[in-house]
């Protein structure tokens, strides 16, 4: 009989404060996590920015340049890092090849000689890819 006393005596007393001290001190954590995951978020700024850098000055050359790429990238020629390679839309390469020679006919006589040989060379860059995408 002395030996069930002493089992009985020597019973596991859960304090259940303890889950109390756990979960305060969990909240405590994620709390500063917030505060630091905040903090970081204001001194980097956002995303879109990081990603693009600066826009460059919005002028003719800026334009042109613009509607070149697109056309590398609807030839396939150019190409989002990451990404697979896309294949080539040439409706939408042709569309904006209409445009650049749309733009090139309405300022002619309005652009420097700079402008003018820019747009002329850039044309012929893309028209060029255009017989070789699709040819």
């Amino acid at each position: 009989m002395a030996e069930n006393e002493e089992k009985e005596e020597k019973k596991i007393i859960i304090d259940e404060d303890w889950k109390k001290e756990a979960q305060k001190e969990k909240e405590i954590l994620a709390a500063q996590e917030q505060a630091e995951k905040k903090q970081a978020e204001e001194k980097q700024p956002p995303q879109q920015e990081r990603e693009r850098g600066p826009l460059p000055k919005g002028d003719f050359a800026a334009l042109v340049s613009m509607l070149v790429t697109q056309t590398f990238f609807s030839l396939g020629l150019l190409g989002v890092e990451g990404q697979e390679p896309r294949k080539p839309d040439l409706e939408l390469a042709r569309y904006n090849i209409d445009m650049l020679e749309t733009l090139q006919a309405k300022t002619k006589g309005n652009l420097t000689p700079e402008e003018e040989k820019a747009l002329e060379s850039m044309l012929h860059q893309v028209r060029m890819g255009f017989v070789k995408v699709s040819g």
